[in-house]
């Protein structure tokens, strides 16, 4: 597998291998897990060319001490991806992607980064936009492969993809979990053994509110998963919200949307954790 730290260095990889073919790009922040690697192969069957780029963005954490304990596995990261069949890893630096005297793109995301994980980290969509903008500019894919996980995210890129007039095709993928229903993370590896253990219901009460809606009102779904939390001492609920996919709107009732997405972030000890849930309702059951 080539591995290339620098833009310039890249670029002219990219002209040699890419000319006249597809190009896939698989964009993280390092740790990976079988969701990352899900997305590189789902890359691999439908590009000719595939890269995957490995950096930890300071620019999205508005925890410093956050940033420090993200975990860093470089070597492992590297056997992982070339098993899955990715030629192509990018290992820019800081330096790199924020060369001196660069200036981050403001845009206006509307409602999407002022709910949920816009409200309780401030700036950090402002981050995610600057560094995958950067990415987009150095790397030129035709399609670009995220986790539905981080569904925020997700919408954020598609609206950057808007605003900028980018030919490139953003494409979700399903969440990844382990047996127990815990969605894959990089965090998942920072969890204590209490915790760790603790996580997997963050899932399961994604499912019994699945299973609550919609014969009992959204409101009354709210209170009951913020009680169910109350009672847990493993977990802690930082939100939870039932929201219009489209535009992250908080949803009032069941009759407004056919599709619904759940979404909570908590702290399973002392890492913060998301994960989501799509509701579809059926107008008979209204």
């Amino acid at each position: 597998m080539e591995i290339v730290s620098k833009a310039s260095e890249l670029q002219v990889f990219l002209g040699k291998v890419t000319e006249g073919r597809s190009l896939g790009f698989v964009p993280t922040m390092g740790a990976l897990h079988e969701g990352h690697i899900s997305l590189v192969k789902k890359a691999l069957r439908e590009n000719d060319s595939v890269i995957c780029s490995i950096f930890v963005n300071p620019a999205q954490f508005n925890d410093p001490e956050d940033l420090d304990r993200y975990p860093k596995r470089l070597e492992e990261d590297i056997d992982k991806l070339s098993k899955a069949g990715c030629k192509l890893l990018f290992t820019p630096t800081v330096d790199e992607i924020y060369p001196e005297g660069y200036k981050a793109k403001k845009y206006d995301f509307g409602p999407l980064d002022k709910v949920m994980e816009g409200e309780k980290r401030p700036g950090h969509f402002d981050g995610v936009a600057s560094v995958v903008s950067r990415l987009f500019s150095i790397v030129k894919p035709q399609k670009a492969y995220f986790g539905e996980k981080d569904f925020q995210q997700l919408a954020i890129i598609k609206s950057l993809v808007l605003q900028d007039g980018l030919d490139i095709e953003i494409i979700g993928c399903p969440i990844h979990r382990e047996p127990d229903g815990l969605a894959m993370s990089s965090r998942n590896l920072l969890l204590n053994k209490e915790a760790r253990m603790a996580a997997p219901r963050i899932y399961k009460r994604l499912i019994e509110i699945r299973n609550m809606a919609p014969a009992n009102s959204i409101s009354s779904i709210k209170e009951w998963a913020i009680d169910v939390f109350e009672q847990d001492p493993e977990l802690e609920l930082e939100y939870i919200q039932i929201a219009n996919p489209q535009n992250l709107l908080p949803s009032s009732c069941w009759s407004e949307s056919s599709t619904h997405i759940i979404c909570i972030a908590c702290f399973a000890g002392s890492i913060r954790l998301i994960d989501n849930l799509l509701l579809e309702i059926k107008k008979e059951e209204v």
